[in-house]
């Protein structure tokens, strides 16, 4: 096997290959069926309730978007347009940042809360039905230990 300068294998085995394609693929199917049941239920998209429970959560104080970006579950490449449509619906509220007058924070208002409540159920059904409802509770315990590990590791770049 070819190693690296670092002694690390310069290519994944096919166990490894094999389990990042499965794992990729289960999040675009699982992403895929709660985007249908939001959009079947006349719902806005995840990326909106993504945002909007970032922002419940930290309250009065809200986030920066850079915050916000890096709090989000999903990658968000275009955020202020996202903000933008949110802003636009009433769901949240920019306001200028006390430490940085070039800056500015977004707070979610009680439409933005109330929406986020409305969207869970939809959603909450939408991941049983792509993924809880296929794994038994160690099962489940056991992949959200793995992926913890993953997401825990320091990355180098």
């Amino acid at each position: 096997m070819e190693m690296l300068d670092k002694g690390m294998p310069a290519t994944p085995s096919e166990t490894v290959q094999r389990a990042w394609a499965r794992l990729i693929k289960a999040q675009r199917s699982a992403l895929g069926r709660v985007e249908r049941a939001l959009k079947s239920a006349g719902l806005p998209p995840l990326a909106w309730y993504d945002a909007l429970l970032e922002l419940e959560r930290v309250g009065a104080r809200g986030l920066r978007p850079f915050e916000l970006e890096r709090a989000m579950l999903l990658e968000q490449y275009n955020l202020s347009r996202l903000l933008d449509r949110l802003e636009k619906a009433g769901y949240v509220e920019r306001r200028a940042c006390a430490d940085d007058g070039r800056g500015n924070v977004v707070v979610i208002t009680a439409s933005g809360k109330a929406m986020r409540r409305r969207m869970w159920p939809a959603y909450a059904a939408a991941i049983e039905d792509a993924f809880g409802r296929h794994l038994s509770e160690q099962q489940a315990k056991n992949l959200d230990a793995l992926l913890g590990a993953l997401i825990a590791r320091p990355h180098s770049t």
